[in-house]
């Protein structure tokens, strides 16, 4: 055994840490322009977790973040779900091309926000547990209904000092908000 496995086995489980804290792929339409956006409604999220309200508390701390930019104005959720209703969107999780643009007419918005929560929650490693949360989210403008942003984020879960002191991590409410405030600087980027 060389000196080098140790120190590559250091190097690979660092990097493994390290992704897994980090967010993932951004995208940006460079033909948008972003500082048209006044009015967005965001839509229930998906959630494949097994924790069921999840993504009502995701939307709701991702619609808070976003109105709280001071920049854009967020409908509230109850506007957005008579919009729904009105504009015939048969899965508000998941809108199609044509629904978007009927919904933005309706609700006079000029985007659509769409998120999924991918994780929520305890997770464990061993004997060790912490909390993790990973969202991805897009924005959809309403005159055309295409994708002109798109984002993704994972905070928490089990670290080393987790291992090795035995910290439990951060409370699930903490990492919500670091992860959604990690999507808007994605966006606003």
């Amino acid at each position: 055994m060389t000196t080098r496995t140790p120190i590559s086995i250091c190097l690979a489980t660092m990097l493994l840490l390290a992704a897994c804290r980090s967010s993932g792929r951004v995208y940006h339409d460079t033909d948008m322009d972003f500082g048209s956006i006044r009015t967005v409604a965001v839509m229930p999220f998906s959630n494949l977790t097994r924790e069921a309200a999840a993504a009502d508390r995701v939307r709701e701390v991702f619609s808070s973040a976003l109105l709280a930019t001071g920049g854009i104005y967020v409908l509230p959720p109850g506007e957005v779900a008579r919009g729904i209703a009105r504009a015939g969107v048969a899965l508000p999780t998941s809108p199609s091309v044509e629904e978007v643009v009927k919904l933005g007419s309706v609700l006079k918005a000029d985007a659509v926000v769409v998120g999924v929560v991918k994780e929520y929650g305890e997770v464990r490693s061993g004997t060790t547990a912490s909390n993790v949360v990973s969202i991805s989210a897009q924005l959809l403008e309403t005159s055309t209904g295409k994708v002109v942003w798109s984002g993704q984020s994972t905070k928490g879960g089990v670290t080393l000092s987790d291992r090795l002191l035995g910290s439990g991590g951060e409370p699930v409410n903490r990492i919500t908000e670091e992860a959604v405030d990690e999507l808007l600087s994605q966006l606003f980027h």
